[in-house]
């Protein structure tokens, strides 16, 4: 199967600082794909390279069998994008902003009669149709800005972080209009910061400070450290996480609630962090194996490379 949307060492770059750093990907028809990170990590620089809206300094995009680069235009036909702050117009109810944006798509009058009543019976938005953007809450913003980007049929669909700040309720609803979507052939690419929201999606793409850390399922990006992980309880967890930080084999220690995420190596044991926790007088400990969320993996993935990277930049005696 050949994928959708292509990059291969993809870069961008401001004024010396880069924000996406050859950056390889693949996404297929049907899926639902997600570029997850930190803000800052590259996310929406990203999405619009692969949108035409931004040339990149180096590699190449492919999308929708268009390069993204020398055809633009074309790429933009296939597509449909919604950027964090969509333009709805808040003086506009629901129907007249789907209008306005039928008229800029060009979408003939027979046609907006059948898919605009599709749209808002798979929103549940029929009953808001006369109300005013500007007084539609948070979700049914998002709602509505989905349905002005499905007015032209897009074969993909690029979404910026669609659910930041959205309650979650509403974050629920939004997920289930995107998996309906996608069962109709759409492919929707998805950014968001969320760790929890990303486990809805097919594939993901894990990013940090532009650099692709890890691409894979959810299932399998849990099972992917070969690094042991543990909860941790029963002592002072700040105290304790600068302490185990900075012992051999431990790659990450992480607050969780009210507990201490850890992933150790083979060069170390629960039984001899709980002997070095003692020593320092806080306790003793309790090392509990979990099986770790995308939240813990990600941040060890993170703590790994940072490691990685200091190592290289230590000078050779």
């Amino acid at each position: 199967m050949n994928p959708v949307i292509e990059t291969r060492d993809l870069t961008r770059r401001f004024a010396g600082l880069t924000a996406v750093n050859r950056l390889n990907l693949e996404v297929f028809q049907g899926e639902i794909f997600g570029l997850v990170g930190p803000d800052g990590a590259g996310k929406t620089t990203t999405l619009r390279m692969l949108c035409g809206l931004m040339n990149p300094s180096e590699g190449q995009a492919v999308v929708a069998g268009y390069d993204v680069e020398r055809q633009s235009e074309a790429v933009r036909e296939q597509i449909g994008y919604m950027a964090q702050r969509f333009g709805l117009y808040a003086d506009l109810t629901v129907d007249e902003n789907m209008a306005f944006y039928a008229d800029l798509f060009g979408i003939r009058m027979e046609e907006r009669k059948r898919l605009l009543p599709e749209l808002l019976h798979m929103t549940r938005m029929e009953p808001f149709r006369a109300r005013e953007a500007g007084r539609l809450s948070g979700g049914m913003k998002q709602k509505l800005a989905l349905m002005c980007t499905l007015l032209h049929r897009p074969r993909i669909l690029f979404l910026d972080e669609p659910t930041n700040g959205v309650d979650p309720v509403s974050r629920r609803d939004f997920w289930a209009i995107l998996y309906q979507i996608v069962q109709s052939g759409i492919t929707v690419f998805i950014t968001t910061a969320y760790l929890d929201e990303a486990e809805r999606c097919n594939r993901l793409g894990l990013i940090h400070e532009g650099r692709l850390i890890q691409c894979g399922s959810p299932e399998a990006l849990r099972h992917l450290r070969e690094e042991a992980c543990y909860e941790v309880q029963g002592c002072d967890h700040r105290a304790a996480r600068n302490i185990l930080q900075k012992i051999e084999g431990v790659v990450s220690a992480e607050p969780f609630g009210a507990a201490l995420h850890v992933f150790i190596s083979s060069r170390t044991s629960p039984e001899a962090l709980t002997k070095e926790l003692d020593q320092a007088g806080l306790g003793t400990a309790s090392f509990r194996s979990i099986t770790p969320s995308l939240e813990d993996v990600f941040i060890a993935m993170v703590r790994a490379s940072e490691s990685d990277d200091r190592a290289k930049e230590k000078p050779v005696n």
